[in-house]
């Protein structure tokens, strides 16, 4: 589990710690990865852009100190981190990930437990997206999760791609339990045009859903969604706005999965849900106090679940979903630019 990693405090997991050691050497159970390129998650990436703007210089030295001083990226704000794309340098005989040297693998765990240093100094990194090229190493434990990266698809679009696998994998699960019970429901997303909510959207549909609702910000938004075909329909709406996002949806939904990288979305969600719905929360972004108080003060009876990011089998069936239908590989490439392979 990497507790030998944690410096302070001690007695707690690598993501709770304060401080972890990024030794390059490795025990007989680790593996050490030469890193090509972070990817910071929406909500720690948005928080470093509201702060420092534009200014690509003030941006890499933000994620540069927060490495340096914890030993991980882990975003002191926003709590989170996001994960990585490198290949496999070292592999100790006893690790259970079954990951050979020279293996290009995507980490499935989050940065914010994954020991990692930095030694180029992000310079290649312009500030403008959340895909961030860089050089070091990081660390994964027995307990990690990695895969090795699919030869068919660009690495920009499958690192996208993995960084919200657990959501559609999640989502997938919901529904299905609630058509396995002869109620296939209705599903709302919202942020439904962004990574996670086009994946959730698919995953719904394939699940056997009744009706699909994508929620998104503005008339942009709507109309790629729109142009993808993944939403039976597509309203507008500030997710921030409780009310706003009830008017919108309309008919309560049985099922809603948060997926806006925004603080504040947290009554929204849970407005918009029919008693005896489930809210999935999928954003780093929420703040779970305010949904359970929120639920408590609404008199909401939904199940609130943590998307916790891993449910066996997820980056396959993201991959799949990804590959299989187009909107949802539309909506990816438009936001990675369809990047090259390499």
């Amino acid at each position: 589990m990497g507790l030998h990693r944690v410096l302070e405090p001690r007695g707690v997991l690598p993501q709770a710690a304060r401080r972890l050691d990024a030794d390059p050497r490795i025990r007989p159970d680790e593996v050490r990865v030469r890193v090509e390129r972070l990817n910071l998650d929406a909500a720690s990436y948005r928080q470093l852009r509201t702060e420092h703007g534009d200014d690509a210089e003030a941006l890499r030295r933000a994620v540069l100190g927060i490495v340096a001083e914890r030993g991980k990226m882990h975003n002191p704000v926003t709590g989170s981190g996001g994960m990585l794309v490198g290949v496999v340098d070292e592999a100790g005989p006893a690790s259970p990930l079954g990951l050979r040297p020279g293996d290009r693998i995507a980490t499935l765990v989050s940065l914010t437990l994954t020991p990692l240093a930095i030694t180029d100094g992000l310079a290649r990194w312009d500030g403008r997206s959340e895909q961030v090229p860089a050089e070091g190493h990081a660390i994964l434990f027995a307990r990690s999760i990695a895969a090795v990266l699919p030869d068919d698809l660009p690495m920009p679009l499958a690192l996208a791609v993995m960084d919200v696998c657990g959501a559609p994998a999640l989502t997938h699960r919901v529904v299905a339990e609630r058509v396995g019970r002869g109620a296939p429901p209705v599903v709302a997303v919202l942020g439904g045009a962004g990574k996670s909510g086009s994946l959730s959207l698919a995953a719904a549909r394939r699940a056997g859903a009744a009706r699909t609702v994508g929620l998104v910000p503005d008339e942009d938004e709507r109309r790629r969604l729109e142009a993808s075909g993944l939403a039976d329909a597509v309203v507008v709406a500030d997710a921030r706005d409780p009310v706003a996002v009830a008017e919108a949806l309309g008919e309560p939904a049985d099922v809603t999965v948060l997926c806006v990288d925004v603080p504040g979305c947290e009554h929204g969600a849970i407005l918009g849900t029919a008693p005896g719905g489930t809210v999935v929360f999928f954003s780093m972004a929420t703040s779970f106090p305010a949904a359970a108080l929120g639920a408590e003060g609404l008199a909401a009876d939904v199940t609130m679940l943590i998307g916790n990011g891993f449910v066996p089998g997820h980056a396959r069936m993201a991959l799949d979903l990804v590959r299989s239908v187009p909107g949802v590989r539309a909506l990816f490439t438009a936001r990675t630019g369809g990047g090259s392979a390499q």
